[in-house]
C-alpha cells in the first residue's frame, strides 16, 4: 500500500511546526547596543549637568536608573516573545527616546533658572516624560503579547477603520470645553486633567485598515482605464476610497486646522497604494488631489494663508505667528555645524522647544552634526523596518509594514521641514524625542507591530519535508526494456 503523500508548504504561509531553535536570534546584539545607547545617554545627561549646575546631582542617578530598567524589561519582552525580531529597531527607539528625555531635562533646567529669576512656578516634564515612557512601554509589550501573528489584525481591517475615521474626525465635532483649541489647532480631547491626540491613535488604525482594504481590492486598483496621451489611467470607479480619503484629509485641515495630520494621513495612503499596485499615475492623482485641496484652503480658509505666508517670510511677522519659527532658525545659526554643546546654548528662548520644536534645541546643541546623526537614526529605524517588510512572506504584512516604517519617517520629514522652513509649519511631534503622551503611546505601538512583522520575517521554517517515496530492493526490481533511439 502506498504511503500518504507529506504535506506541502504553500507559498506565502508560515509553517506551523515549532521554529529552529538553533538559529541566531541576535537578542545579544540587540542587548549590546542597548547598553551602547545607555552608555551614549547617561553621558549626555552628565554633560548637562555639569554645564548647568556645575556639579552631578542625585536626579542623574534616578534618571539613569529608570531609563536602564524600562529598557531593560523591553529586552526581556522581545527576547521571550518575538525572539527573531530585528535586532536594530528597539536600539534606534532606546536611544531616540533617551536624547529626548536629555533635552527635555536640559529644559527643564533652564525654565528652572528663568522661575527663580521671575518668581513663578516651575512645571518639570521629566518626571511625566518617563512616567508615559513607562505607560507607554507597557502598551508595547501588550501589543507584544496580545498580537502574536500579524495577519489576524487582517480581520478587523474595516472596524479599525470606522473607529480609526471617528477618532480623527472627534476634535472637530466636540465643544470646545471637551475639544479646545490649542495653539491654532483643535486636535486635543481633554477629559478632566488629561489630555489626548486621538489622530495619533487613528494613524495605527487607519494603516492597518489600508493594507487590509488593498490586499482584498488590489486586482481593482491594477485595471487599467484609458489610455491617454500613454497613460493608462484609472477607472472613474476605482477612485473612490482615493476620493474618501482625499476628503477627510482636507477635512482635517479646514476644520481641525491641522496640516501636519493632513498631510501624514494622506501621504500614507498615496505610498501604500503605489506599493499595493506599483503604478505611479495613483501617486500622480492623489498628489493633483492634495494640491487643488490646498490651493482652494488658502484661498478660502485664513489661517492656512497664514501659515503659508509665515513659512515664506517669518520675518515679516516676528513679533506673532513668525516668531516661533524665527527663533528656530535663530538657533539653528548659533549652533553652526559643531553646536554649542549641551547644557550652553539658550534652547529655551524657543517656544515650545520641549515638544513641536525639539529639533531646533538639538540643532543649536548638537549642531548640524548632532542632528544629521540623529535623522541617521531614524532612517536607520525605519530602513529596518521597510527591510522586514520586503522580507516577510505575506502581502498583508508588506503593506503593513512598509506603511508603518514610511509613517515614520514620513512623519519625521513633516516635523524638521516645518522646524526648518522647507515646508510650512504643521505642528505634530517629532516620534520619540518630543514631551507628550500620545505620541509615545502610539508611535510604541507602531515599533510593537514592526516587531512583530519583523518577527515572522527572520523566523526560520522547519515545516516537514516530503518524505522519498519507498523503492523496492535492486534483486525485486522489474526488468525494464529500453530502446535505443533510432540515429
Amino acid at each position: 500500500m502506498a504511503e500518504p503523500a507529506a504535506p506541502v508548504a504553500v507559498a506565502g504561509q508560515v509553517s506551523s511546526a515549532a521554529p529552529d531553535r538553533s538559529a541566531p536570534t541576535r537578542r545579544g546584539t540587540e542587548l549590546f547596543m542597548l547598553s551602547f545607547a545607555a552608555v551614549l545617554v547617561t553621558g549626555a545627561l552628565m554633560l548637562v549637568e555639569v554645564n548647568q549646575e556645575e556639579q552631578l546631582t542625585l536626579r542623574l542617578l534616578w534618571y539613569g536608573l529608570a531609563y536602564l530598567a524600562v529598557f531593560a524589561v523591553a529586552h526581556l519582552a522581545v527576547r521571550a516573545w518575538a525572539p527573531y525580531a530585528d535586532p536594530l529597531i528597539l536600539p534606534c527607539v532606546a536611544l531616540l527616546n533617551g536624547i529626548g528625555l536629555v533635552v527635555i531635562y536640559r529644559l527643564d533646567l533652564a525654565y528652572a533658572e528663568r522661575a527663580v529669576q521671575t518668581a513663578t512656578e516651575v512645571n518639570n516634564q521629566v518626571p511625566k516624560q518617563i512616567l508615559w515612557t513607562v505607560i507607554a512601554l507597557g502598551l508595547f509589550l501588550a501589543v507584544l503579547k496580545v498580537v502574536k501573528d500579524h495577519r489576524t489584525l487582517t480581520r478587523y481591517g474595516y472596524m479599525f477603520g470606522l473607529v480609526g475615521l471617528v477618532l480623527l474626525a472627534l476634535p472637530a465635532v466636540l465643544p470646545d470645553l471637551i475639544a479646545p483649541t490649542i495653539n491654532g489647532a483643535k486636535i486635543w480631547l481633554r477629559i478632566g486633567v488629561f489630555s489626548i491626540q486621538p489622530g495619533e491613535f487613528a494613524k495605527i488604525l487607519l494603516l492597518i485598515f489600508f493594507a487590509a482594504f488593498l490586499v482584498s481590492k488590489r486586482d481593482l486598483f491594477m485595471a487599467a482605464g484609458r489610455r491617454v496621451l500613454g497613460v493608462d489611467l484609472p477607472r472613474g470607479r476605482d477612485l473612490g476610497p482615493i476620493l474618501v480619503a482625499w476628503a477627510v484629509s482636507v477635512g482635517v485641515l479646514i476644520f481641525e486646522k491641522d496640516l501636519g495630520t493632513s498631510l501624514l494621513f494622506f501621504g500614507i495612503l498615496l505610498v501604500m497604494l503605489y506599493v499595493a499596485t506599483e503604478r505611479l499615475i495613483w501617486v500622480v492623482v492623489g498628489l493633483g488631489l492634495f494640491v487643488a485641496g490646498c490651493v482652494v484652503a488658502y484661498n478660502v480658509f485664513g489661517h492656512v494663508a497664514q501659515r503659508v505666508q509665515t513659512w515664506l517670510d517669518p520675518f515679516a511677522d516676528y513679533d506673532r505667528g513668525g516668531f516661533q519659527i524665527a527663533q528656530a532658525l535663530f538657533g539653528f545659526a548659533t549652533g553652526g555645524v559643531g553646536g554649542t554643546g549641551l547644557g550652553a546654548g539658550r534652547p529655551d528662548m524657543v517656544p515650545l522647544a520641549n515638544s513641536d520644536f525639539i529639533t531646533a534645541a538639538i540643532g543649536e546643541e548638537l549642531g548640524l552634526i548632532g542632528l544629521a546623526a540623529l535623522l541617521l537614526v531614524y532612517t536607520m529605524l525605519a530602513m529596518r523596518g521597510m527591510r522586514s517588510a520586503l522580507a516577510v512572506r505575506d502581502t498583508f504584512g508588506k503593506l503593513l509594514g512598509g506603511g508603518l516604517a514610511f509613517a515614520l519617517i514620513m512623519q519625521v520629514f513633516v516635523v524638521v521641514g516645518g522646524v526648518t522652513a522647507l515646508i510650512p509649519l504643521t505642528g505634530i511631534t517629532a516620534p520619540f524625542l518630543s514631551a507628550g503622551g500620545s505620541s509615545l503611546l502610539a508611535n510604541y505601538i507602531l515599533v510593537a507591530l514592526l516587531l512583530r512583522i519583523s518577527d515572522a520575517a527572520r523566523r526560520p521554517q522547519t515545516g516537514a519535508r516530503p518524505k522519498p517515496a519507498a523503492q523496492a530492493p535492486l534483486a525485486e526490481a522489474h526488468t525494464v526494456m529500453v530502446e535505443r533511439p533510432q540515429s
